[in-house]
């Protein structure tokens, strides 16, 4: 008897009936986490789907790196069309940043 314990939808990887995208798994790993930290930031998974994620992640490198590496693409293509389509709205929260950071150093 097999189990999956991560499957595509919407051409996304998710963590067997869960929510739960196999990139938070992964990326936790790549920081050091260990599976039972990543369980504890993710506590709707068991221990058992961790591990057979990272296991998945594991037997599967290269094609989830090259997944992950697509992703980290698009999102940086999403965010620099926000940031030319709303320029205006990112410029006013840079000011209002300096201006929370120039009264923290005042005080």
């Amino acid at each position: 008897m097999t189990k999956e314990y991560v499957e595509q939808q919407d051409g996304a990887y998710r963590i067997g009936g869960t929510r739960v995208s196999l990139d938070s798994v992964v990326y936790a790993y790549r920081r050091g986490a260990s599976p039972e930290s990543i369980q504890r930031s993710f506590p709707s998974l068991t221990l058992e789907q961790v591990h057979g994620a990272l296991a998945f992640y594991l037997s599967h490198q290269t094609e989830v790196d090259n997944y992950l590496v697509q992703g980290e693409k698009e999102f940086e293509e999403l965010q620099e069309t926000s940031h030319e389509t709303h320029s205006d709205w990112y410029e006013k929260m840079r000011r209002a940043r300096k201006g929370v950071f120039a009264s923290l150093q005042s005080t």
